[in-house]
């Protein structure tokens, strides 16, 4: 452990001669923590990272999901992911910037996924965040909805729900509510 602060603390020295004496902004843990986790990432080829602001600003990024199988195949769905200081003591908070019809994501963008919430622990990272995205893609859960009616409609009728999803990706209406394309 104490290697690893004087490696850290000579690779500070050698940065700040390298910038001509100019102090280089000190990283947070949750900082840290956030480059390991993304140099590590292993996305499945059906989701590609993106960083909107610059490589500078790690904190804030987006992802995108194209999902390769069950209803929503064909669809492109825009995240954004703004990641806490104290992470990975806090998940990540995830929106879809994608209007979507679907029972875990609600029309504003918000994301019903347990591991954004009460099954969040330091161990997690952001691979299982974007995994745990994709998933609501492959196996959406009618047991825990944002969209109640959708919700109630894969449950109840999933031709209709299928059917629904069609139309609200390629670009219409469900009930009252229009969806932008997305495919």
């Amino acid at each position: 452990m104490i290697k690893l602060f004087k490696v850290k603390e000579k690779q500070r020295e050698l940065a700040e001669n390298a910038s001509a004496g100019v102090p280089i902004k000190k990283q947070s843990a949750g900082e840290l923590r956030l480059h390991k986790d993304i140099s590590e990432l292993n996305l499945p080829k059906s989701c590609a990272i993106n960083f909107p602001n610059g490589k500078d600003d790690l904190m804030n990024f987006e992802v995108t999901i194209r999902p390769d199988d069950g209803y929503y195949l064909g669809g492109k769905f825009l995240f954004s992911f703004n990641v806490s200081p104290i992470y990975p003591h806090e998940a990540p908070k995830v929106k879809c910037k994608t209007k979507v019809y679907h029972p875990n994501i609600d029309l504003e963008g918000n994301v019903c996924l347990n591991i954004l919430r009460e099954d969040w622990k330091p161990v997690l990272n952001i691979n299982t965040v974007i995994y745990g995205l994709y998933h609501l893609f492959t196996e959406p859960n009618y047991e825990d909805p944002l969209n109640h009616d959708a919700a109630a409609v894969l449950r109840d009728n999933p031709k209709l729900f299928e059917s629904n999803v069609r139309r609200a990706m390629a670009g219409g209406y469900v009930g009252q509510t229009f969806f932008p394309r997305c495919m």
